[in-house]
């Protein structure tokens, strides 16, 4: 499967006159919880030839393909990426820290490193997350039986939010063993029985209930919402300058 992804990307510099600058696993099997049948999440980041931008209009920022049953291929153009960066998007935060990566421009990472702190809302971060629970504990997680799925995506960024408020100025790690050190340790043998079934189950497959974890997550949702608006923002210098150099030094090949 990898091959494949890492011919598909070839196709696609080739088809759009692209540079993939970096490509790497954004779904469950980057934040440790896949099932068997769980399809491939590859997000990237890609530049076009410099001519491309000194047009009085933009072209398209993004490039999204129909999802077959193994790949789910999406990406968005630098200066887009870089943009939303500088908003605090939460998505490129766990991008640029995958531990699967398909592609990567060298250097690319370790320039952006250092930018990151200046980038990081957690006010951003903090809705983004809630965002996701919101879903689970309003809309689906509140039957009899649960798609193992929707719980584990709640429980993520339960654990998301929760990190946000005890360390505002720290990213969340992507990867759900990391965030896990923040579950209460009487709900670990649940998540661990729970993990054992989605490690052999497919995406459609129900489990009951377990109303002690989903009343962590209601908790966690009715916390996070509290402290939304109450969360410090760190005072940092505004990073639009090295972004800018960033943009410009990878719209051609590094030498």
């Amino acid at each position: 499967m990898h091959a494949r992804i890492r011919t598909a990307l070839t196709q696609l510099e080739d088809q759009h006159n692209i540079r993939i600058l970096y490509a790497c696993e954004s779904g469950s099997r980057a934040w440790g919880f896949p099932s068997p049948d769980s399809d491939y999440d590859v997000r990237f980041i890609y530049s076009h030839p410099a001519d491309w931008y000194l047009t009085l209009d933009d072209g398209p920022d993004t490039l999204n393909f129909p999802v077959d049953a193994e790949l789910d291929l999406a990406g968005w153009e630098l200066r887009k990426a870089l943009k939303l960066l500088r908003g605090s998007n939460a998505a490129l935060f766990e991008w640029l820290q995958s531990p699967v990566v398909y592609r990567e421009a060298a250097g690319l990472r370790a320039a952006l490193g250092p930018l990151l702190p200046a980038c990081w809302n957690p006010r951003a971060g903090l809705h983004h997350y809630l965002g996701q629970l919101r879903r689970g504990v309003v809309e689906d997680l509140t039957g009899e039986q649960v798609r193992l799925k929707r719980l584990f995506y709640a429980l993520r960024s339960a654990l998301a939010a929760s990190w946000i408020q005890r360390h505002p100025d720290q990213v969340p790690p992507m990867e759900f063993a990391m965030l896990r050190e923040l579950l209460p340790a009487a709900l670990d043998g649940v998540v661990d029985e729970l993990l054992t079934q989605k490690a052999t189950a497919d995406e459609q497959t129900t489990a009951p209930r377990p109303g002690a974890l989903v009343a962590f997550l209601q908790q966690e949702y009715t916390t996070s919402q509290a402290a939304r608006a109450t969360l410090p923002v760190p005072h940092q210098p505004n990073p639009a300058s090295a972004l800018d150099a960033v943009f410009r030094a990878w719209l051609q090949p590094q030498p």
